[in-house]
């Protein structure tokens, strides 16, 4: 019979997503027939699936390692943030509606049914089966009607493993204090409880570690040095993006929208040894020596061209180009390049339209249908085929889309404008393809590496699973599964 286990963490980004995608290589090392799951992400960071619908970032990292492809149960909710207050919902790997975060747990019955659905069929499909939490379980405000934490695993019947980040301090209260705050019944679920991104010698934390055993009752699986080759791996939340900020190279700002999406385009520059890779924080300027500019993908694209002009970005990139600088807008970032943004529908808010930066000559009109494919495509300037993929609501046409980015079946796809400094295309992902990314270095006088990006990941997601096997008890954590 199919076995499950859940990590959940004592808050969020205490490193949950990493230890899954580590104990998945782990477990397909060991022979056996692994899925991620994640319940319920909260994330713009999306990846297009075999079966056409999507599902946080994090779950296609926990996949690759599974050696499985990317299948919409593997996270059966996402939620997409598109302002403060709001979020649309994708089910199954399509959008289901856009809620306030009060209205969110009225849906939360029929998002249960839905994530059980898609828990058992993985079940049934694999020997094994490694569940994500989010956010913690000892948001015990939220617990009624929890789909993400202990009320997926109450529901489920699946024994919990609780990580705490000594890196960030308090990691006894985290542990100790998660216990005091669940129900009884929840706390029964746990299974035991491991220590993650512990820097220094970890024995000096023993008397922590017996403390938190006594107090909780719970057994310890060990406790996890910091991995420092984590940042090689697809980052879930733009937050954790690495800056690979080196001397000389070619100099690349990407800026940090508020809205940020699907930014996995930018992993593969950050391990280029000849790039030095920004990312621009809301109030920075940008850099007189910036070489390049990407504007990146936006779950808003009209609340983000807001946004951008409030730094004083629109006025950085015109001194920018004046300077001979390159500009790319990818997706959202490329709507936002053209003259107008057009909402006539009200699909990312009240209905209207936006000017846009005016630096293509297109305009973007905003429509429902969402546009979820894996492409392959090639490059017009150096005719480099490539592999991406499109996952976007919107048209754009104009006169500088005569001068297309790239080529897909046949279909002129992007824009270049007359001096051929900014583009933008509709393509993610394009930079993961090794034969891309360098020829697109080299049009630019950058000195490309050797290693191929793919090639890395794998390597990083090995030496992970090692890193666990050395520090944890793994033998006993996935015995705990049932």
């Amino acid at each position: 019979m199919t076995k499950a286990v859940m990590i959940q963490g004592t808050g969020s980004n205490v490193g949950k997503s990493m230890l899954v995608a580590g104990l998945c290589r782990a477990a397909r090392k060991r022979g056996l027939s692994v899925a991620p799951f994640k319940p319920q992400n909260m994330s713009n960071n999306a990846a297009v699936t075999s079966d056409g619908g999507e599902i946080g970032r994090a779950q296609a990292l926990q996949a690759l390692a599974c050696g499985k492809p990317l299948v919409v149960d593997m996270n059966p909710v996402l939620l997409k943030p598109e302002t403060d207050v709001g979020s649309q919902v994708v089910v199954q790997g399509k959008r289901l509606t856009t809620v306030k975060a009060r209205e969110y747990s009225k849906l939360k019955p029929q998002l249960m049914k839905a994530v059980l659905e898609s828990f058992n069929r993985l079940k049934s499909q694999n020997d094994l089966v490694i569940v994500e939490g989010a956010g913690s379980p000892a948001e015990v405000n939220l617990r009624q009607g929890d789909i993400a934490n202990m009320g997926f695993a109450q529901a489920a019947d699946v024994p919990v493993i609780l990580a705490g980040d000594i890196d960030r301090g308090g990691v006894i209260a985290q542990i100790v204090g998660t216990q005091a705050v669940i129900s009884e019944e929840d706390a029964a679920l746990v299974a035991g409880f491991l220590i993650n991104k512990f820097r220094g010698d970890p024995s000096l934390f023993d008397g922590g570690y017996q403390l938190i055993k006594d107090t909780t009752g719970w057994p310890g699986f060990g406790v996890l040095p910091y991995f420092g080759e984590a940042w090689k791996l697809p980052a879930e939340d733009a937050l954790d993006i690495k800056n690979a900020e080196r001397s000389g190279g070619l100099k690349v700002v990407c800026l940090g929208l508020s809205r940020i999406a699907n930014f996995d385009d930018l992993d593969p520059l950050a391990q280029e040894p000849g790039v030095s890779l920004k990312m621009l924080r809301a109030g920075e300027p940008v850099p007189g020596d910036a070489n390049v500019v990407i504007i990146p993908g936006s779950k808003s694209t009209r609340g983000d061209l807001a946004f951008l002009k409030a730094q004083g970005w629109d006025i950085d990139l015109a001194a920018h180009l004046r300077r001979g600088g390159h500009v790319l807008g990818i997706c959202g970032g490329y709507q936002m390049l053209g003259k107008w943004v057009r909402d006539p529908e009200g699909i990312e808010g009240p209905a209207g339209d936006t000017e846009g930066l005016g630096l293509l000559d297109v305009d973007t009109v905003m429509t429902p249908d969402k546009r979820l494919t894996e492409t392959q495509a090639e490059h017009v300037a150096s005719g480099q085929a490539f592999r991406g993929y499109e996952i976007h609501i919107g048209r754009t046409d104009g006169p500088d889309c005569s001068r297309p980015f790239a080529r897909v079946d046949g279909r002129d796809e992007g824009a270049v404008g007359l001096d051929g400094r900014v583009s933008g295309s509709y393509l993610h992902g394009m930079f993961r393809d090794d034969g891309f990314r360098r020829a697109w270095l080299r049009a630019l006088g950058a000195q490309a590496g050797n290693e191929g990006y793919d090639a890395t990941v794998e390597a990083v997601l090995d030496k992970l699973a090692e890193h666990i096997e050395a520090h944890v008890d793994v033998e006993n954590l996935l015995a705990a599964a049932r």
